[in-house]
């Protein structure tokens, strides 16, 4: 069964301190068309730059993750990704008016529930996921780190953490479907060792941090005095350490609520990559870093896979969808210059042409003679005639239209094409075609090897009665 894309049913806000500036900040969720993904706007900034979620623009994992583009931060966004991920939310604007994302009780719980205040619907598209077809590892062994996924037919999450703490020990935490994220998972608080606590206050980090936010560790001792001192620091009255080795500033949601707290930033990390996932993580020692690392991994995968699917696949014992002669009741070309022989699929949006690259076309005489190569401009001929049978279809009567091109760009030559290559040139429209102007994304293929590709805006003009 097909899986619709969801989104946000109406915007959602809430207020809160970023929990290293410190600073007051104003959070709204509000709902996105389909393929939008997850994107953040810094409503403080000039212009209002957007950035989009993706693994590539991350740039930071020491204290959570930022991401970056075009100059532009935002930070801790782990705990709202894994949210709306975790919530089957699709595509959300993410609107803030500073660096960093609320603090909040130190889970992505808050979050859940705007996303439940907000309400979630389908869209029209149909949800993209990434299915795992074989094991996938990323490891760090110096730091004993290591995240694998497996195939399976749903997503899951098996997480094993170890600090060589006494107090922490050693503990496991699993997530066997998203429907149990929003009880198990989601209300999982952060967690920081007293040492870290200490180095980070010196550092000036943590300037909205509260003892209400984080669950700490005392992993070695420490007298009522320094523990007073802390107390002072958060505002907070008299602390003490519980026989569980945690400070009393809150109650445990799940004695293993620490390594939930990994599992739900890993989710949030992972939802970088821009689609969910069909496989199983196993994840020991996992943070954000190598979360990041993994992810990036995940996402070239991804291209690779999404790059084979765009080659056209071309069988010359089936019969064309235009011949040659249907081709040339359509477009005005004619031998030398027409650089289309067949066309092997056709569609409202895309179109599949074959250009047969033989030693007698007549510029390789004159076209470095001694080393045949197919001139690049010929080949961005051959795509825009393939493209005009594309756009002129759109009309009842193309035969009275011809298709004059306004703009070629993004044009990259990959390989050279040589005689005896079988052109295989694949056009989609990018958007619908409006006022008689179309742009398609253009590929050029030998084989299974793409030589060219384009970007190119036509326009479709009447020329007869």
């Amino acid at each position: 069964m097909l899986v619709k894309q969801q989104t946000l049913q109406k915007p959602v806000s809430v207020k809160g301190k970023g929990l290293h500036t410190g600073i007051e900040v104003e959070l709204t969720l509000r709902p996105a068309s389909n393929n939008h993904g997850y994107k953040f706007k810094r409503l403080d900034l000039e212009g209002q730059p957007v950035i989009s979620a993706i693994a590539d623009h991350v740039t930071d994992t020491s204290r959570g993750t930022t991401i970056e583009e075009n100059g532009v931060k935002v930070s801790t966004i782990e705990h709202v990704l894994a949210a709306l991920w975790g919530m089957g939310v699709d595509n959300a604007l993410i609107e803030i008016n500073g660096p960093e994302m609320p603090i909040m009780d130190g889970s992505a719980g808050p979050f859940v529930e705007l996303v439940k205040e907000a309400g979630v619907i389908e869209l029209d598209a149909v949800r993209k996921y990434f299915e795992v077809k074989e094991r996938i590892v990323y490891a760090d062994k110096a730091r004993g780190v290591e995240i694998a996924i497996y195939p399976d037919d749903h997503f899951s999450i098996d997480v094993m953490i170890d600090y060589n703490s006494r107090t922490l020990g050693h503990q496991y935490a699993m997530l066997t479907g998203m429907d149990d994220f929003k009880t198990e998972i989601a209300p999982c608080r952060t967690f920081v060792f007293l040492h870290e606590l200490e180095l980070l206050l010196q550092h000036n980090l943590i300037k909205g941090g509260a003892l209400d936010n984080a669950i700490v560790i005392v992993d070695r001792p420490a007298g009522q005095a320094e523990l007073d001192r802390l107390a002072g620091l958060f505002n907070m009255p008299k602390i003490q350490v519980k026989p569980e080795g945690i400070l009393n500033n809150l109650e445990l949601h799940f004695s293993n609520e620490p390594a939930r707290h990994k599992l739900l930033d890993l989710i949030g990390d992972f939802a970088l990559i821009g689609k969910q996932i069909k496989g199983r993580i196993v994840a020991t020692r996992p943070g954000h870093a190598a979360n990041n690392q993994m992810a990036r991994m995940l996402r070239q995968i991804i291209k690779k896979e999404m790059a084979k699917a765009l080659i056209p696949k071309y069988d010359p014992n089936q019969p064309p969808a235009l011949n040659i002669e249907q081709i040339k009741n359509t477009l005005p070309h004619r031998p030398p210059f027409l650089m289309v022989d067949k066309i092997v699929s056709l569609t409202e949006t895309t179109v599949v042409g074959v250009k047969n690259v033989t030693m007698n076309e007549p510029f390789f005489v004159g076209h470095f003679p001694s080393q045949s190569v197919m001139p690049g401009v010929l080949i961005v001929e051959a795509m825009a005639q393939v493209g005009g049978l594309l756009v002129l279809g759109s009309v009842p009567d193309p035969e009275n239209y011809l298709t004059f091109f306004l703009k070629i760009d993004k044009v990259k030559f990959r390989k050279m094409v040589v005689p005896g290559d079988t052109l295989v040139i694949r056009m989609e429209l990018v958007g619908e075609i409006r006022r008689g102007i179309a742009t398609m994304m253009a590929q050029a293929y030998v084989g299974e090897t793409l030589t060219t590709e384009a970007e190119l805006t036509a326009q479709i003009v009447k020329v007869k009665n």
